[in-house]
């Protein structure tokens, strides 16, 4: 019953593939070459940047899931810089995904590019593909993967987990 060359249909499929590229960039992100760039610092304790939003899109629906992503490292020699984290965040997030999966793969590029002592990676959001369809309840799911010391340590474990505010 709509006429597609309505003023505000007229342009919506060049508006949703322009959408759907700008949501799925993260494809385009090279990790190995963001995460390249470091800098000869000799800090040994724990780096943490907390709540890094972020947006990305039900691989199994293609609705958003939107959240905060927060990461942990034992630096090994270096530091990455702080954008550098966010930007990962994003090249992960800005795929069709699962969360499960996004939160593992920011862990596993830290520990495979930066070789840290120890890294960690909770995830926290909402997903829109749970509360607008099918059982239509809000819930906040949380995710972590743990690499190194984080894993393997439970007091370098629980100063990550608090300093993420778990």
């Amino acid at each position: 019953g709509e006429d597609p060359t309505r003023d505000g249909l007229r342009d919506t499929p060049k508006r949703v593939c322009k959408a759907l590229k700008e949501m799925t960039a993260g494809y385009n992100i090279d990790v190995e070459k963001l995460l390249s760039v470091s800098f000869d610092v000799a800090y040994d304790e724990m780096v943490v940047v907390r709540n890094v939003p972020f947006s990305s899109m039900c691989e199994h629906h293609m609705l958003p899931f939107t959240g905060v992503a927060t990461i942990g490292y034992i630096p090994n020699k270096s530091v990455v810089g702080l954008s550098k984290l966010a930007r990962l965040v994003d090249a992960y997030g800005q795929r069709l995904q699962v969360q499960e999966r996004m939160t593992m793969q920011i862990a596993d590029a830290i520990e495979k590019h930066l070789k840290p002592l120890g890294c960690g990676v909770v995830v926290k959001a909402n997903h829109s593909c749970m509360c607008n369809r099918g059982i239509k309840k809000h819930g906040e799911m949380i995710t972590s993967s743990l690499h190194g010391v984080m894993r393997k340590k439970e007091t370098v474990r629980a100063e990550f987990l608090a300093l993420a505010g778990y």
